[in-house]
């Protein structure tokens, strides 16, 4: 029997999440200070975004913040 398979999550760098945003890498960090947008951070100490709450974000703001 196949186990299900689970997709890996899709997760987004502060830099490409700016560049979506078109804004400067810190103003995406004050976001995740502020609890607009949840950051994982990984073993090494970095933020990254899941796609999903990006998304839901961008939609939100209508595209501009």
């Amino acid at each position: 029997m196949m186990e299900p398979t689970t997709r890996p999550e899709r997760l987004m760098t502060p830099g490409e999440v700016a560049t979506l945003f078109r804004v400067h890498v810190s103003t995406v960090a004050r976001w995740a200070t502020e609890g607009r947008l949840r950051a994982i951070v990984t073993p090494g100490g970095h933020r990254r975004y899941r796609r999903e709450d990006v998304e839901e974000l961008y939609g939100r703001s209508g595209g501009t913040e």
